[in-house]
């Protein structure tokens, strides 16, 4: 009887641990996957702040267009973002990162024509350098997702970068 027990608990047990298996993170999502998910969420967020004050405060029609779209596409690329995180098991902020965050204060503290600079110069800096994050994890990713991810990105975030260089070399 004592035997048929403990072959009864080996066997819950084995079941348990196949079950919170199916829960963790799948092994090809490395932790510069997770690095990836966390700094891509913190840069949607820092571009939808952005845009929303873009659109309250630019002096410029084409800067708060601008700022509009910008919140609308990363909007969109957050939601995707998320669902795969979750898939994932990654857990992300809910914030962008102190250093983001003081660049949100540093430009919303502009008005006028220094903000529409101040603004478009940052984000063209800012989705330079996502390009250039987008094209690191393609090339080294793990997680096929998370690499489709940052495929699917690319072109919507060279789009972005295409309007407010337009912006920037019209003023």
């Amino acid at each position: 009887m004592l035997r048929w027990l403990i072959v009864l608990v080996a066997a819950v047990v084995a079941a348990l641990s196949g079950v919170t298996a199916g829960y963790a993170a799948p092994p090809d999502v490395s932790d510069k996957d997770k690095a990836f998910l966390v700094a891509a969420h913190q840069d949607n967020l820092t571009e939808i702040q952005g845009g929303q004050t873009a659109e309250r405060q630019a002096a410029k029609q084409s800067v708060k267009d601008a700022g509009r779209k910008l919140v609308q596409d990363h909007t969109s690329l957050d939601a995707q973002l998320k669902r795969v995180a979750e898939k994932l098991d990654v857990n992300l902020p809910s914030r962008p990162s102190e250093e983001q965050q003081a660049e949100l204060r540093r430009l919303a503290a502009k008005s006028g024509a220094a903000f529409d600079r101040a603004w478009i110069d940052a984000q063209v800096k800012d989705h330079r350098k996502t390009l250039l994050a987008l094209d690191e994890q393609v090339s080294s990713g793990s997680s096929e997702e998370v690499k489709n991810l940052a495929r699917a990105a690319k072109p919507v975030v060279q789009e972005h970068l295409d309007l407010v260089e337009s912006i920037q070399s019209g003023e």
